[in-house]
């Protein structure tokens, strides 16, 4: 399988359009489906930027889906960005090609298990539910009045059950889906008020499901589980939230009754995003370095007139220039600080150190794990 999601084609950088890389990196990933030979696609979610995209952003998903579905089927699931008419809208038509769309919560019945006989595979498909939606999602799905009642985390557990109960292990089972699970990491360029307030606990997922492909965070990660849980990210370095994120696809192996083995595929035909922070001096003097870049800048310098010109002349891929003044910074930082998890505030530690080294950082993450957990 191949796992992917977030694409939000259309989404622009500070007004500059990104279509030209978002064609790269879909050729990319439909390249990689057809040297690995992948059975199936996943797309969980956001595969527009805004619900209304524009005809030659809905051209550019729609091609690359077609192209992934010539290598195998492709399931796509809705994302909170995407529009659930407009995706139902042409499911007609992407059927004929391959492609499966769960664009609303659907029973296992009647289209929210979708069933590859040819492979043994079976997915449970569950897009974006918003927290007003999930009542309605609930009533769907035949729960009763009273689970109703419960909160947002239980009705979607009860949601999830309800898709996999009927999973035999004869097959492998994979749930993909557009959430948020507890403990996950954001990327940035996420919109918080569509991701903190919609969180499940891993424990939501059955220790029986082979893989849970999920969507919805920009960052690429594994969220310990019983069962092999991951976000794919987003393909291209979406907001300058994602400067140290590395970006790609999932290639992914399961057989029945085993858990699945997850190997992360880079891409790389996104334009790079850096920060830089500094006097003009400092700033300008590392212009070589971020070449063909998106650039935001922080400067360190008294506002006066002709300044951003000044920045912009030298380094023409800045797209944001900031003026911090010594108190604003101040404020910045403690801000910055209180936002942000554990395992970032680590990396930004490292980084004033000098220091570049992920098993490090990994490390960190996992004695923060045990810590939470114990």
């Amino acid at each position: 399988m191949l796992h992917t999601s977030d694409w939000h084609v259309g989404r622009k950088i500070r007004g500059h359009s990104r279509v030209d890389e978002h064609r790269a990196v879909l050729t990319e990933i439909v390249g990689i489906a057809g040297d690995e030979r992948v059975d199936v696609t996943l797309v969980a979610g956001d595969l527009f930027d805004v619900s209304s995209p524009s005809p030659e952003d809905e051209a550019i998903v729609y091609r690359a889906l077609l192209d992934l579905a010539e290598v195998g089927p492709v399931v796509v699931v809705g994302g909170n960005h995407d529009s659930a008419a407009r995706l139902e809208a042409v499911k007609p038509l992407l059927d004929l090609g391959r492609i499966t769309v769960v664009a609303r919560p659907t029973r296992p019945g009647e289209g929210g298990l979708i069933v590859f006989e040819s492979i043994d595979l079976a997915v449970a498909a569950i897009p974006f539910i918003s927290q007003r939606g999930i009542v309605k999602a609930a009533e769907i799905m035949e729960l009763d009045p009273d689970q109703h009642a419960q909160g947002y985390d239980e009705r979607l557990r009860r949601i999830i059950a309800g898709l996999t109960e009927g999973m035999g292990p004869d097959r492998v089972n994979v749930l993909t889906g557009h959430l948020t699970v507890y403990g996950a990491e954001s990327g940035g360029g996420e919109r918080d008020a569509h991701v903190f307030g919609y969180a499940i606990p891993p424990q939501a997922f059955p220790g029986s499901l082979s893989y849970v492909a999920l969507g919805h965070l920009h960052r690429q990660q594994r969220v310990p589980a019983a069962a092999p849980v991951w976000y794919s990210g987003s393909p291209m370095q979406l907001d300058f939230g994602e400067v140290s994120d590395a970006k790609g696809v999932l290639l992914v192996d399961a057989e029945p009754s085993m858990p699945a083995s997850v190997r992360p595929l880079p891409l790389v035909n996104g334009t790079r995003l850096v920060q830089l922070r500094g006097t003009l001096e400092q700033v300008v003097a590392r212009a070589p370095e971020v070449e063909g870049a998106y650039v935001k800048i922080l400067l360190d310098e008294k506002a006066r007139a002709g300044l951003n010109e000044e920045v912009r002349e030298a380094i023409p891929g800045a797209v944001d220039v900031i003026v911090v003044r010594p108190e604003e910074r101040a404020k910045r930082d403690e801000a910055t600080r209180s936002g942000r998890s554990p395992v970032e505030l680590f990396q930004s530690y490292l980084t004033t150190r000098g220091v570049d080294d992920s098993e490090v950082v990994e490390l960190f993450r996992e004695l923060e794990q045990e810590v939470l957990s114990g």
